[in-house]
């Protein structure tokens, strides 16, 4: 069986002193991992009839534009602000070392589309909180919330009550 979590590399002090950075992209250059990451992801999720998965910039990207293709379904990209070039809603939101804001295209989802929305971490639950904003002002029926690592002490999961959330790795 191979084991995910040893396939993420830790980072003292990054983006700043005192924060742990959790770095995936040791578990991305991993083929076998990668690949082990979206078939859990897909497999998770393919009775749930997905009409879009929903990446958050960046390293959302990474993994929900495999799954969309696996599933059969569109991708939706949520960006920072200045990226998407059409009518968009934003929200602000707080993280655990600042302030930072995400945008979507006002006409990326029609309403009552199933979407999943994909990132690859969970901590202080902000910025997916902030997403799931977004996809509430576009009327989407969000079937899930997955993620990649969850650091469970932040307890960021409070923040998405109500919601079916899947981690694959918790620290």
């Amino acid at each position: 069986m191979l084991d995910l979590k040893s396939r993420v590399r830790d980072i003292p002090d990054f983006p700043k002193k005192g924060i742990l950075f959790r770095d995936i992209t040791t578990l991305l250059k991993d083929a076998e991992a990668f690949q082990k990451v979206v078939d859990k992801f897909s497999a998770y999720y393919e009775d749930e009839a997905v009409d879009h998965v929903v990446g958050i910039e960046s390293r959302g990207f990474i993994l929900g534009a495999p799954l969309a293709y696996t599933l059969g379904a569109g991708f939706v990209p949520v960006r920072k602000p200045g990226k998407l070039p059409s009518d968009i809603y934003e929200a602000s939101y707080e993280l655990e070392y600042g302030k930072d804001t995400l945008t979507v295209h006002q006409d990326a989802i029609t309403p009552g589309q199933r979407v999943l929305v994909v990132d690859d971490l969970l901590a202080t639950g902000g910025t997916m909180a902030a997403t799931l904003d977004l996809l509430t002002k576009l009327g989407a029926k969000v079937v899930g919330v997955a993620f990649l690592i969850e650091l469970a002490e932040l307890r960021g999961r409070d923040k998405l009550a109500g919601h079916q959330i899947l981690s694959l790795i918790s620290y």
